[in-house]
């Protein structure tokens, strides 16, 4: 079993018990974390694929220790103008290892949740958003005559898009 997780903006594809160099982590040494942006995770049974992200699934690792990468020689030159400067880098890392790829078991009873809460909120608003949908079809002039029926004061000097917002704060 793998999984392709990112980490600090970069994309790495781990394993249980699998040491790895990242950049460096705001944690201690000998702490855990947990990765929750997984992007893609192969079972020998399965394959899924994220849509960015995969929801449910989390990486768990173990910070081992903090060091510094090998030095990077940076060298700048101009031909016949006498410039060289010479630099060098050490990358600071974390070494990590993978404890374990698992999927969230709340995860599921936390989404049914948010949907039965999402589907509620729904319902509420679909005649106010159907209302929203034949405002912003309707042109410029419609929009002034019914601000005009309304008793909006200032209606001639607004955008379409003001206009919107202010019937439908009256609604």
């Amino acid at each position: 079993m793998f999984a392709v997780v990112e980490i600090l903006g970069q994309q790495f594809k781990v394993q249980k018990n699998q040491k790895l160099l990242v950049n460096k982590l705001d944690k201690k040494e000998g702490s855990k974390i947990s990765f929750e942006n997984v992007l893609l995770i192969d079972n020998d049974k399965e394959f899924s694929l994220g849509n960015p992200t995969i929801d449910g699934y989390f990486v768990e690792a173990k910070i081992i220790k903090h060091l510094r990468g090998d030095k990077v020689i940076v060298f700048k030159k101009k031909r016949r103008k006498g410039y060289r400067v010479k630099n060098g880098h050490k990358q600071h890392l974390s070494e990590i290892l993978i404890q374990s790829i698992s999927k969230d078991t709340d995860f599921d009873k936390k989404v049914n949740n948010k949907e039965e809460i999402l589907t509620k909120r729904n319902s509420k608003n679909v005649q106010t958003k159907k209302e929203k949908l034949n405002f912003e079809s309707k042109t410029l002039s419609e929009l002034k005559e019914i601000a005009k029926d309304k008793k909006i004061s200032g209606y001639s000097s607004m955008k379409k898009a003001d206009l919107i917002k202010t019937i439908n704060s009256l609604n």
